[in-house]
């Protein structure tokens, strides 16, 4: 399932994460992320953080959905990432984006398992959605988790040339050092989400948060989030 896993990973899948910097928009602009180095410590904490919660929550979907009749469960899910999405801003991101994926894997995979996805009016959670996704493109939980922790770090790599005119060359070479922690935070999800949705991963960014909800006040910003 290689080319799926490439297929989703992809930064031109039409997800709409090329309009998110994961909040390293808020990080530049107080002073945060300035250069390659703390470009490498703000990806670092994405992938312990955000990236291990999202792809631990992925493969719990995607085990749901594996299982059969998996709504219950992913109400279950829903309410467990909703509490671990403390800003109120990046909960309307993460239901925005699982909009537009939910879109994307419809499109894709008609015949998925999306019906059982919880009807909240503001859309599902990304991580939700990835999960299903993941499920009909026929990953297997190790790759999901893997496309996971690896979003987590490319939409604000890619985000870092633009705010910061920074190399891309050098960043890439950056996301190539970062292959290991990768691979590591994917192992630690995959692993997690054997439990029930209460004991999944739960780390949290105070900071991002409260950086976020600032974000949100901005009337000029190159990203949404």
């Amino acid at each position: 399932m290689t080319s799926m896993l490439l297929l989703l990973a992809d930064g031109r899948f039409p997800a709409g994460a090329h309009a998110h910097s994961a909040g390293l928009e808020a990080a530049v602009a107080v002073g945060l992320v300035t250069d390659l180095a703390s470009l490498r410590g703000f990806l670092v904490g994405r992938l312990a953080t955000g990236g291990l919660v999202a792809a631990a929550f992925a493969v719990a979907a995607h085990r749901a959905a594996a299982a059969g009749d998996p709504g219950p469960a992913l109400a279950r899910l829903d309410v467990e990432l909703d509490a671990r999405t403390a800003a109120p801003a990046l909960r309307a991101v993460s239901r925005r984006q699982g909009r537009a994926l939910l879109r994307a894997g419809r499109s894709l995979w008609p015949g998925g398992p999306f019906a059982a996805l919880p009807a909240d009016p503001t859309g599902p959670h990304q991580p939700l959605v990835l999960g299903l996704v993941g499920s009909a493109a026929g990953l297997d939980p190790a790759e999901l988790a893997t496309a996971a922790a690896y979003g987590s770090v490319t939409g604000p790599a890619s985000a870092a040339v633009r705010l910061l005119g920074l190399d891309p060359y050098r960043v890439h070479g950056l996301l190539a050092d970062l292959t290991a922690d990768v691979d590591a935070t994917a192992a630690r999800a995959a692993a997690a989400a054997d439990g029930p949705p209460e004991w999944l991963p739960d780390g949290a960014a105070p900071l991002t948060d409260i950086h976020a909800e600032v974000h949100t006040t901005w009337e000029v910003r190159l990203f949404a989030s």
